[in-house]
């Protein structure tokens, strides 16, 4: 409907915490207008400033990047190390997720955080005892079940990147062969961050960037073959001095806040606290439980 000199409405956005409100103001003076497609055209964009602002509360705010601790965002109904984990931090943006490597009786990489089964199915054996014929029939009341690590892998293809938490004791090259040929394979392999052991320390150096303190990061640099591409700085205690050190040597730092180091009932106050400290340090990135993402949004 084409009109004249009609009264075109105004709108105004008014934005407080978590809502969004907007009001019709008129106005004198248009001719010509289609009113129809302007009323349209004005609810779009309400619609899609609200979806903006509706983001911005869940999403992690983009000066920092996070890694899910324990295989993704875990909760009442999701175990740690589950696809249905994996998958809620793939969705909600997260830079890489860690991943906690075992291997069963019949030498199949597999993800797993506990040495035994029984926190997980109630069943006190070790994962290195079963074969993955019978482990791969394991079931919860939340219906999880242990993933094979290429089963992980192939998700974070093109999605997340991967921190790898190597369970594993000893020094079996075959086995760590097997790990680097399975993160080449989905494109996982240039990027990869471990938390190694010290039997295989010496066989991963330059070839999957390792976790160290300050002090081994100032040991290692004595090294002939020192290249800080090979290590990050990963800590819960890194002060300005650390991270700005770090920077200046070209090492990447990651911060920690993980549920397992606070007690008591000031838990959420002591990891706010945690957070604030290393966000003050100028950390940027950080591997934390999913428990503590919302202090990591705008």
């Amino acid at each position: 409907m084409i009109v004249n000199h009609i009264q075109r409405p105004l709108l105004i956005l008014h934005g407080k915490k978590n809502v969004t409100t907007f009001k019709v103001v008129p106005t004198l003076g248009i001719k010509h207008y289609n009113m129809k497609k302007y009323i349209v055209s004005i609810l779009f964009g309400y619609l899609l400033l609200a979806g903006i602002h509706s983001n911005a509360q869940s999403a992690p705010a983009k000066s920092f990047r996070l890694i899910a601790h324990r295989g993704g965002i875990v909760d009442s109904t999701t175990d740690q190390n589950s696809l249905q984990a994996l998958t809620k931090a793939i969705a909600k943006g997260y830079w890489m997720v860690e991943i906690d490597m075992r291997m069963t009786k019949d030498s199949v990489l597999v993800t797993h955080h506990d040495k035994t089964f029984k926190n997980s199915f109630g069943l006190d054996s070790a994962v290195s005892s079963m074969t993955w014929q019978n482990i791969s029939k394991l079931r919860n009341a939340n219906g999880y079940r242990v993933l094979k690590l290429e089963e992980v892998l192939q998700q974070c293809k093109g999605k997340l990147g991967v921190m790898i938490d190597n369970k594993l004791s000893g020094n079996d090259t075959a086995v760590w062969m097997q790990l680097i040929s399975l993160l080449k394979k989905y494109d996982l392999y240039s990027n990869a961050l471990m938390i190694g052991t010290d039997e295989s320390t010496e066989f991963f150096t330059g070839k999957i960037r390792l976790s160290c303190t300050r002090q081994q990061l100032e040991d290692n640099m004595r090294r002939d073959d020192y290249k800080s591409s090979s290590y990050y700085l990963f800590s819960d205690k890194i002060s300005k001095d650390d991270n700005d050190w770090a920077g200046s040597h070209n090492i990447l730092v990651i911060g920690v806040i993980n549920a397992w180091a606070f007690h008591g009932s000031e838990t959420t106050s002591l990891a706010t606290a945690q957070a604030e400290r290393l966000k003050a340090a100028g950390v940027k990135h950080f591997q934390i439980d999913s428990q503590y993402a919302s202090l990591f949004v705008h």
